[in-house]
């Protein structure tokens, strides 16, 4: 009866079963042909690698053909803290508390009440925020953050830059929210060539009781109507009171490349910044409604030789 249930799951859903089957083999597939089915499978179109049109499309092309040197430094979580710090200056910079290659290295006792762990070379495993170390389970923390280092995040969606990164655990200080609120709004300025065109911001994060939230808006911060992994937040947020500033930061991170995501926090009178992402979503989360993925594709100029 299994056998039966398995023909008919890749009968009637054969892009979900070629997803987890993709996922299962990761490690064997040539760059170019893991890209061509994993795109296949999560927008549903075929990879136009000579004529890439779409914003998803073009990111996919910028893994395989745009590999500078300096991508690994500005996607590790340590090394880029001290390239964003020569060009925006130190105030921008979550103060780091330590950084080690093994979690048994870690003096748990030394560390301060509250404090965020996290691997410097991937997206979420292993990452700790810790608001009361008197509730820390260390050893879970330990076991968690050993599974975040031996993640290679550079397979699942090949994003060259993470390949070389040295994998390393980073504490840093923890950034309080808004005075009365739990949540603290992550802005995220899509930028082309040095030029911010758009945002968006993710809310809800810290609430356990809510889904994350992304509202996107233009460059004059309009909301924009469409959907991109998430469901908006009932209630537009407000626009930061240091907007501005953080639109000419990214700017100036973003200078001379063809596209990168810039991240702030916006705390009190101070903006920290948060992480630069060359391949936002990986490029593999589709548009609702989908026309906006061509809108944005607009936005990215790439460098195809003929």
């Amino acid at each position: 009866m299994r056998f039966f249930r398995i023909l008919k799951h890749l009968y009637t859903q054969p892009k979900a079963s070629l997803n987890a089957f993709m996922h299962l083999t990761k490690a064997v597939w040539p760059d170019k042909m893991y890209l061509s089915i994993l795109y296949w499978c999560r927008i549903g179109k075929k990879m136009r690698w000579n004529n890439p049109q779409t914003y998803n499309e073009k990111l996919q092309w910028l893994k395989l053909y745009d590999r500078r040197p300096e991508y690994t430094i500005m996607v590790d979580k340590v090394k880029c803290k001290d390239y964003v710090a020569a060009k925006l200056g130190s105030s921008y910079i979550i103060p780091t508390i330590g950084v080690w290659d093994d979690p048994d290295k870690i003096d748990f006792d030394s560390l301060p009440d509250r404090f965020v762990l996290k691997c410097n070379h991937n997206s979420g495993l292993g990452m700790y925020i810790c608001t009361d170390k008197s509730k820390l389970d260390v050893e879970k923390v330990k076991a968690d953050l050993r599974k975040g280092l031996k993640e290679n995040y550079f397979l699942g969606g090949r994003e060259w830059p993470y390949k070389n990164v040295p994998r390393l655990i980073l504490a840093e200080q923890y950034i309080d929210p808004a005075p009365g609120s739990n949540d603290l709004p992550d802005y995220k300025f899509f930028c082309f060539n040095g030029e911010v065109k758009a945002l968006f911001i993710a809310t809800d994060r810290q609430n356990p009781n809510e889904e994350v939230k992304f509202d996107f808006f233009d460059s004059d911060f309009n909301r924009l109507p469409f959907r991109q992994g998430h469901d908006n937040a009932a209630k537009a947020p407000n626009k930061p009171k240091y907007f501005d500033m953080m639109k000419r930061a990214a700017s100036e991170l973003s200078r001379g490349y063809p596209h990168i995501r810039v991240d702030f926090y916006e705390v009190g009178d101070k903006v920290f910044f948060g992480e630069l992402t060359l391949f936002h979503f990986s490029g593999l989360v589709p548009f609702r409604p989908e026309g906006w993925d061509k809108i944005f594709g607009d936005m990215l100029t790439l460098q195809i030789e003929s």
